[in-house]
């Protein structure tokens, strides 16, 4: 299954455009299987998940991006957003209570180096992004974002691979032309929520760009085929 699990929509992310009828539709004409509407710390009902998804004979999923101290976190299996969840260890604390599941978001943001070029300075940000204390305590790591440049989602993998977890892929979606650039792959049916979070702490997922039908590098551990059919990005 290909799952899109970083979006946003217009009524949960002041920043967004999108209308959720329209992401799903839009994501469906894409290849994908299904969505996580991972608004910018505001969680929607799971009332409303389940009609969205009634709606459209599709699975919608619930999730929440959390601004922590130290950068976002994308969460999945928490109901409700709280401000304490801003602090990295009261996040894990809610999400372990809830039997859930944490990836960072997008690290290349908050650990860029200033120059891309500069090997040293390179090695540097990536150094700072293992020791930031939201990403130590995250399940996976967000290695393919819609918006990040090769180099950008490069880093982000060695982020992974320096922490030693799982890498997943979102659009990061907030308008329509961001949507079907990535999605994560699951080898096994994802039925609901919880599905969703036991595949991610198992570490069976892969990110996948949908521009060129290639998972990562690293998924030739796990048997999993190294092509994708590529999938053209909705306009």
């Amino acid at each position: 299954m290909l799952i899109d699990l970083h979006t946003h929509t217009r009524f949960g992310s002041t920043d967004a455009m999108l209308d959720p009828d329209e992401l799903i539709e839009r994501s469906k004409a894409a290849g994908l299987d299904a969505v996580v509407l991972s608004e910018h710390d505001h969680t929607w009902s799971r009332e409303d998940i389940r009609a969205l998804g009634q709606r459209h004979n599709f699975l919608v999923l619930p999730g929440l991006e959390v601004s922590t101290n130290h950068g976002h976190i994308l969460v999945y299996g928490v109901e409700v957003f709280d401000p304490s969840m801003r602090e990295p260890e009261v996040l894990a604390d809610l999400v372990r209570s809830a039997n859930g599941a944490m990836v960072a978001a997008h690290p290349y943001r908050l650990h860029a180096p200033m120059d891309w070029r500069n090997a040293e300075e390179h090695a540097r940000a990536v150094m700072a992004a293992l020791a930031n204390p939201a990403y130590e305590l995250a399940h996976a790591v967000e290695v393919i974002n819609g918006h990040g440049r090769p180099e950008q989602n490069h880093f982000s993998e060695l982020v992974a691979l320096g922490l030693g977890r799982p890498g997943t892929a979102g659009t990061d979606s907030h308008q329509a032309s961001d949507i079907g650039k990535a999605a994560t792959y699951f080898d096994r049916d994802i039925r609901n929520e919880r599905d969703l979070i036991e595949e991610i702490l198992a570490g069976r997922c892969w990110a996948v760009d949908l521009t060129s039908g290639s998972l990562t590098e690293d998924v030739r551990r796990h048997g999993v085929p190294t092509r994708l059919p590529s999938v053209s990005p909705t306009s």
